[in-house]
């Protein structure tokens, strides 16, 4: 990673991504969380305050060091505990069947290889477990996908690898889980900025 990336650009994700809105719907996505939880793209932990009782443990991959840095006060207030399991979640060094669940959010779009990270989560979820998702993606109409699909260059440049076109139900089911549960709206912004998918998937 170079300077931006690793010393800028996790503090304006923290930033932009801790408003209302957003932890309306890291809640929501969050609620039903229990046992062991695996959360790809940790970031900040600021999930950390949407996780149920029910949850023993979190493993938390992510490859920032400076949002390792910016969640300590968060780690500090969690209930739960939260150790750090890995930086890369296309190769997550989890046994196979070994997690409960996994939570994933704004962080799907930005994977290089999001077919390899979902084949990873299926293999670590037990089967029956599932994976909690809140991401944003190519919307469904044609014209804010146009756009998003002409601006998705300059996006990956300043936004850290993120895309803007990712169909992120489709990934999900390649890789062999089953969506049980799907929403899509926008949330408030830009369109081409601000259409989500959240949803549950399961390993049969």
């Amino acid at each position: 990673m170079g300077f931006y990336e690793e010393r800028i650009l996790p503090r304006l994700i923290n930033r932009a991504l801790d408003t209302g809105e957003c932890k309306k719907y890291r809640k929501r996505t969050a609620a039903a969380l229990e046992g062991t939880v695996l959360e790809v793209g940790f970031g900040s932990g600021l999930n950390l305050p949407f996780y149920p009782r029910a949850v023993e443990h979190i493993h938390a991959i992510d490859p920032s060091e400076l949002g390792r840095e910016l969640a300590a006060e968060r780690i500090a207030a969690c209930q739960v505990p939260v150790s750090f399991a890995g930086l890369d979640g296309q190769r997550l060094p989890m046994p196979d069947a070994s997690v409960d669940a996994v939570l994933s959010t704004w962080t799907l779009c930005t994977i290089p290889d999001v077919d390899a990270a979902l084949r990873e989560i299926l293999r670590v979820l037990k089967p029956g477990a599932s994976l909690h998702f809140l991401e944003h993606g190519r919307s469904a109409e044609p014209g804010v996908a146009r756009w998003q699909d002409r601006i998705n260059p300059m996006q990956r440049l300043i936004g850290g690898g993120c895309n803007l076109n990712r169909v992120i139900d489709r990934h999900v089911e390649d890789a062999g889980l089953r969506v049980d549960s799907l929403e899509t709206f926008y949330m408030k912004g830009p369109r081409v900025f601000t259409y989500m998918f959240a949803g549950v998937a399961v390993r049969p």
